[in-house]
């Protein structure tokens, strides 16, 4: 297999994930975030190897799906919202007292619909990019490169990340088998029918994941001291409230960014340092690893490029990157775009699958 026949790096596709994930997070603008969709779609089109499945389908689904039911509920319900250009006029329940702040029914404005179709917009965008990463990349190629202080954590990640996309291709298998015998598998008491075996399937799938892994070494024995144990705890917990601090400072604007940045970067430092410690005591072997060239390079940095950008956007508070709830047509920043087109070119210079070669 040539060097450009061969599979790529996995930490390198969700390095680019999260890259691109972080500036669908920091945009509602629907021409960015459709957009990034595009983008994903295009990448996993081209470099996906055609041999596993595709769990970005997945992804896209619950994605349509969240955005279908924000704005139901934001009919249903309302967000808080006030527009002046009323669509319709539900007829409204009363409640009381305690519920003031809560309204059924009510006047439903087109401001309204927009700020949740955008806000949801966003979400579908973040699912999107973490299915591109999952779909280009097996979680499980990526076990191997997690540090040993997040084995058991990632193992459990990496059963979640593979069986949940599965769970609407057994919904349908056993809808189509219900179908056969004479359901037509519709209503509410149907899909309760469905839980079952579904959930049945995939509790079997994962046991024999298990059963499979550890058969090939995947269930280790650790060997570590006590007081390994309790000071890469300590590290961690540290770390982790030294993170949340320094997100709060700075999404809190009174509080402000010279004070959230500084405890964030301790916090990541600190952590870090737990799961240094806790990799040197814990110690696990390779074989086979994956090569870095200059090929994960690149895909790394086209993912930063369009988060850099988009955090220094929202930073800059630039026009259209949080477009304005109105009846017209958001503006688009045109640097913005260029950037997250960037995170398109590894379609084009990343190496094939071998089955996509051939």
């Amino acid at each position: 297999m040539s060097a450009r026949e061969r599979l790529q790096h996995p930490a390198a596709w969700w390095l680019w994930g999260l890259g691109l994930a972080t500036a669908a997070s920091r945009t509602t603008n629907p021409v960015l975030l459709l957009l990034v969709i595009g983008v994903c779609v295009v990448v996993v089109l081209e470099r996906r190897d055609p041999s596993t499945p595709n769990p970005l389908i997945a992804f896209l689904v619950i994605g349509a799906a969240i955005v279908m039911f924000r704005v139901v509920m934001t009919v249903v319900l309302g967000n808080g919202i006030r527009g002046e250009t009323v669509l319709l006029t539900l007829p409204r329940i009363p409640l009381p007292e305690w519920a003031a702040s809560v309204r059924i029914g009510g006047p439903v404005s087109l401001e309204s619909l927009l700020f949740a179709g955008y806000d949801a917009l966003r979400l579908a965008a973040i699912l999107a990019c973490i299915g591109a990463a999952n779909a280009l990349a097996s979680p499980r190629r990526l076990l191997r490169y997690l540090p040993a202080t997040l084995y058991d954590v990632g193992t459990a990640v990496v059963v979640g990340l593979t069986f949940a996309p599965q769970l609407l291709t057994d919904a349908r298998a056993v809808r189509s088998a219900r179908a056969l015998r004479g359901h037509d598998g519709r209503g509410m008491r149907e899909l309760a029918r469905l839980a079952v075996p579904v959930l049945e399937t995939a509790f079997e799938r994962s046991l024999g994941l298990a059963a499979s892994m550890e058969s090939r070494g995947y269930g280790r024995a650790i060997r570590t001291s006590p007081q390994g144990r309790r000071a890469a705890s300590l590290l961690a917990v540290v770390g982790v409230l030294g993170v949340l601090a320094g997100l709060y400072g700075l999404l809190d604007s009174s509080v402000g960014g010279l004070l959230g940045l500084p405890l964030l970067l301790v916090g990541v430092l600190v952590a870090s340092s737990s799961l240094v410690v806790g990799a040197s005591r814990d110690g696990r072997s390779g074989h086979r690893r994956d090569p870095w060239t200059w090929t994960e390079s690149l895909t790394v940095a086209s993912g930063a490029v369009a988060g850099g950008v988009l955090i220094a956007a929202g930073v800059g508070a630039w026009s259209g990157i949080v477009p304005s709830q109105q009846a017209e047509a958001p503006a688009v920043p045109v640097l913005a775009v260029l950037a997250v087109l960037v995170a398109a070119l590894p379609a084009w210079f990343t190496p094939r699958p071998r089955s996509v070669a051939a």
